[in-house]
Order: C-alpha cells, then structure tokens, then sequence
C-alpha cells in the first residue's frame, strides 16, 4: 500500500437525488493499492452493531461509526484499508454497510442495491444479525432471494443456464454472525457447534405449498449460492449501559466469551478470507476493485442489472491500457536509472533485459483479461521502440567518441598531408607506414568501442584518393609497382570493409538475443499467470462440486428424492464442464504462444519463433 488509511472513509453514498455514487478519495485510494486485496464486507439490520466487528478486523478499538441510538449511524458503504495482518503484500478492504430495513429510508430498492453491492464486491460476506437464527431472521435476509433478479453472471443466458453453479464460483465466502446469544448450542441432548446450528436452521421443508416455498426459498438460496457457509455466535458483550459507550469499553471490561468469539471470528476470516477474484479466476489489485466499483455502480445509476461478464470485459478495456502505460513507465525509469553513454552492447542489452522483465511484471500484476494478449504485444511494441531508440543514440554517441579519437590518433598525418609532407620522392612508403601505425594506435584505444571500425572505414575511404595522389606523384616507384600498390589499396580497402561488416553482424547478433529474450520474458510471465489463474479457476470448481455433492447428501438424507436428482444433474453437467476445461487447457495455452509468436515475429523482426525450441520446453513447465 503506498499509504496506511487511519481510519474509514466513505467509498459508496448517496447524492442529491437519492441515487448510489462512488466517492472520488476513496477511489483514488485503491487507486493507489497494487497489491491482491482481501474484501471483507458486512452486512446486516440496523443497530446490531455490525460496525464493532468490523473495528476488531481493523485491529482498533475506533474506526467504523458506533451508534448507541435507535438511528442507523453508518450511510452507505465505508472503507477501511488495511496492510492484511497474516497474508504479505496483501491489503485488507473492510466495507461497513448501511444498516438495512430502516424504516425513515422508506426505500426498499435502495437496501437491495446496498446488499448486492455487497455480494459482488466482497471476498467474504458476513451478515450480522441479533438473537437468534430462526424463520424470523431468516425472513429479513429476504435479499438474498432477490439476487437473481439484481445480478447477472454471464451477458447471455444459455439453454443449459445455471444460476447456482454460476454464482457459487463467483459469490464471497459467508460467515453468518449472530450477536447477543442466549441459547445453548445443543441439539437432541448432545451439543452442537455454530455451524452445524446454522445449517439445522437452513433445513428444507417438505412440501410444495406457497407457505412452504416461502419458508424454503431464503435456505435454498443461501444453500445454493454460497459454496462456504460459517457461523458465529457471541454473546452479549457488556451490560445495557456499557453498551452506550463500547468504543470506550476496554477489554477488561467486556465479557471474556464475547472477546473469545471475537477473536476465534477474526483469526478464520484472516486465516480463510480469499484474494477478491472474479470469473477465471482473475485476482482483484486495489486499483481494479475501485474500477469494478465504478461499473457496478454506474450500471445501477443507470437502470441497469450489474453484470459481471460486462464489467469484466469494462475492466479490461480501463485497466490494460493503464497497464500498458505504468509497464512502458516502469522500463523507462529502469533504464534510465543505469543508462550512461556511450556503452558495449552487452551491457545495454543487460539494462534492456533488467528494464524489460521489471516492466512485463508490472503489466503482468496491473493486466486485467487480456485474453487475445493485444495489450501485452502493444507493450512489447513500444518497449522494442524504445529500445531501438536507445540503440541508436547508443551508436551516435559510440561514433561521436571513436571519431574524437581517431582525429586525436591521426592528426599528424593530416598535418603531413595539409604542408605536403609525402608529395616527394618515396613520399607514398612514408605515407602508408605513418597510416599503418596511427591505424594500430587507433584499434588499441578503441579495440572496445562499438563503430570503431565503422569509423575508421569512412576516415580510410576518404584517404583513398590523397593516397592515388602521393602514389602517382612518388617518382622512386615504376609504374609496375605503383600498379601493385594500387591492388594492394584495394585488397586492403575490402578487408576493412570485411571488419566493418563484422562489427555490424556482431551487433545484429546482440540485436537478435535481445529480440528473443524478450520473448521469452513475456511468454514466461504470461503462461505463469495462466497456469495460477486456470488453478484458481479449478480450485473454484472444486470448491462448487464439493457444495453440491454436500447438498445432494442432505437432500437425500431429508427426504427431497426430486430435488437431489436435480442436484444430481447438475453435478453431472459441472463434471462435463470441468474435465472439457481440463482437456483445452493445453490446447489454450499452445494457441497463445503460437498467436504471440506470430505477433511477435511482426513486432522483432529478428525474432523467428519456430526456429526456437523455447516453446517446447516452456510447455514442458506446465504440463
């Protein structure tokens, strides 16, 4: 995180009209937040003091707003970000929510909204209520049965749509907290933990009567729209009149089981609340969850249903151009950290490469679904520009250098040449021994220096024709041996050039490793994210399979034959799923690398990916 927040702040309120808007501190704030975030949002009646919970999350006593009256004291939904206690370079989100079913809102509409938001937002969602969990409290969590109509998975519904397996993979974890508790967990003489009393008062009802439904519907939507159920009970922390006062209760002043279950609530939410992910198995930065924010919320100004599919695709267009700046950003400030003409090639493609990984990594970490890799291969493009750029003020400079010294090397021959010095007898064998030696002086003081010999070919081709001059002016030769000296200037005029040429394909070799390591970094650091995301994305089927294999035990061991052989089907049909998404995933990954690599032979033009068996042995890594 760049900054410690120190204490909440309004992410989602209400304007002049009555209508959700995202507040601009609290989005530049995740902004700001690279790291993978961890969102735990509460939920619940008003004056059940969720917000307490909340604060011991935050590790404070203060924080999210107590109140001690009949009043709904938290607006909106408010943010609190924290550096995650157990979980390195991860940051904590905790969202307090609003109260619901205030009754001087007089807006039903707007505590549904609130709800979802909550669901689509959180990592984990926990729902605060009083007393106990009976048809009464299960009837106020009414919204849960109306997330259907409020939130869409997928743009388009198929045939063979499943709103349960959709939402399983994508909905938070759910904790049920239950404040105030007086009963005693037993059940049938024997005791009973909180969950298995969470899940005794979710049991189904047989029957297919209107009262019937209605008393199944909110356990069946809670049974089939969060794979992890967890419940909590507290009981009251202090007396009616310390209550008033909970921010200034010290520990000791509170009921050591309440402080107990407290802490029991907080080590399982840091130890088991998940990264923010969405569908693929994409894990949420800070900055894209206050992008995510923003559409979902846009999307409700506007009268529409939040779809995650749209928003998906929405992220993606905000966040992979910013990716493609913040990268190329990154490679700039490396390079330049380093960058000292003139330098060997070696040493600035080492820079190059150092620069390059820091920037795909940065991509990598900020990218958000770029599925056809556009995005990436853009980066590659301008980071390749940059470098040819960098190239060729490199060779200026070098060129620049070598030339200072060659008229430093050689300024007394063209001294000699200036007074005439070689225009006499046995002028040309004085000419061509001074140039000899002042060409050995040169290739020692520049025998490092990229165009060196670049160089010294353009000062020797200018001299070609002062050495016609002085050869034809030298009387001591005859003509035959002035003819030799002519083929002699010749041969030697192609072997310099043969040493230019070299230094050039020395260069272009260094020009084609630079153009496949580069390859190398982004397929590498792209098939790595693959392979976490497509784990995720199993570890979530994995996660739904298991609840629904659960489910259908329970409803067979309950009685509801019809029911279970539903479940049953629908297994069968996420079994199918998943063993085809298993069986493409190779196949997947095979056909980005060939897409890259046809994009990136476009993009290095030295770069010729079936002439490398890179992609063979990065295969070998994930399968």
């Amino acid at each position: 995180m760049s900054s410690i927040m120190k204490e909440p702040i309004c992410l989602i309120s209400s304007d002049h009209e009555g209508r959700l808007c995202v507040q601009k501190k609290a989005k530049t704030i995740l902004e700001g937040i690279t790291q993978p975030v961890v969102v735990v949002c509460v939920v619940g009646l008003y004056r059940t003091g969720k917000s307490y919970l909340m604060n011991r999350l935050a590790g404070q006593q203060k924080g999210f707003a107590l109140g001690s009256t009949i009043e709904s004291k938290t607006k909106g939904i408010w943010m609190w970000c924290v550096p995650h206690p157990t979980k390195a370079d991860h940051t904590l989100v905790l969202l307090d929510t609003e109260g619901l079913g205030d009754v001087d809102k007089g807006d039903e509409k707007h505590d549904t909204w609130i709800f979802c938001l909550a669901v689509l937002l959180s990592s984990t969602l926990v729902y605060n209520s009083l007393g106990i969990i009976d048809n009464n409290a299960l009837e106020k969590l009414h919204y849960v049965t109306e997330l259907t109509e409020n939130i869409r998975v997928r743009a388009q519904r198929g045939d063979d749509h499943n709103d349960s397996v959709e939402f399983m993979r994508v909905f938070p974890s759910f904790i049920w907290t239950v404040r105030d508790f007086t009963l005693e967990l037993r059940k049938e003489g024997q005791p009973i933990t909180a969950n298995q009393y969470l899940e005794s008062a979710l049991v189904l009802k047989p029957g297919n009567s209107p009262k019937i439904e209605q008393f199944n519907l909110p356990r069946r939507c809670l049974r089939n729209f969060f794979a992890e159920r967890q419940c909590f009970v507290f009981p009251r922390p202090a007396g009616d009149d310390d209550l008033k006062r909970m921010e200034e209760l010290s520990e000791a002043e509170l009921d050591a089981r309440f402080l107990q279950r407290a802490k029991e609530f907080c080590d399982y939410v840091f130890s088991s609340a998940k990264p923010k992910t969405v569908t693929g198995g994409r894990i949420l930065t800070g900055t894209v969850l206050g992008s995510l924010t923003e559409v979902y919320v846009e999307a409700i100004r506007s009268g529409r249903i939040p779809c995650l599919e749209n928003a998906v695709e929405t992220l993606a267009q905000i966040q992979n151009g910013r990716a493609v700046e913040q990268g190329l950003e990154v490679y700039r400030s490396e390079v330049f950290k380093y960058l000292c003409f003139p330098l060997d090639p070696a040493e600035l493609s080492d820079i190059h490469a150092q620069a390059e990984k820091k920037a795909v990594e940065v991509f990598i970490s900020t990218s958000f679904n770029d599925t056809e890799q556009k995005s990436q291969l853009e980066l590659m493009r301008q980071i390749q520009t940059e470098y040819e750029e960098l190239c060729r003020q490199n060779q200026e400079e070098c060129v620049h250098m070598c030339r200072s010294k060659l008229e430093c090397v050689f300024a007394p021959l063209e001294e000699s040449l200036d007074d005439g010095s070689f225009m006499q007898p046995g002028g040309y064998q004085d000419y061509r021994d001074t140039l000899k030696r002042l060409t050995k002086e040169y290739r020692q003081r520049t025998h490092t220096q990229l165009m060196s010999e670049e160089v010294l070919s353009q000062y020797l081709k200018e001299k070609e024709k002062f050495a016609k001059s002085i050869l034809a002016a030298d009387q001591c030769l005859s003509k035959a041996e002035q003819e030799m000296e002519v083929e002699q200037l010749k041969r030697e005029a192609l072997e310099q050039k043969q040493k230019a040429l070299e230094e050039q394909n020395r260069l272009q070799e260094q020009v084609f490793r630079d153009q496949q390591n580069t390859y190398e970094q982004h397929m590498h650091n792209l098939l790595e994210r693959m392979e976490k995301e497509h784990e995720r994305a199993r570890e979530d089927n994995k996660r739904v399979l298991e609840a629904k294999l659960k489910e259908q035990e329970a409803l067979l061991q309950q009685g509801f034959q019809e029911r279970a052989d539903q479940m049953k089907k629908e297994i069968e049909s996420l079994n199918r799923e998943m063993k085809k998404e298993g069986e493409s995933e190779r196949s997947t990954i095979s056909k980005v690398v060939d897409t890259v690599g046809t994009a990136a032979a476009l993009v290095l033009p030295g770069f010729v990916p079936k002439a490398v068996g890179f992609v063979a042995s990065l295969l070998s890594r994930f399968f």
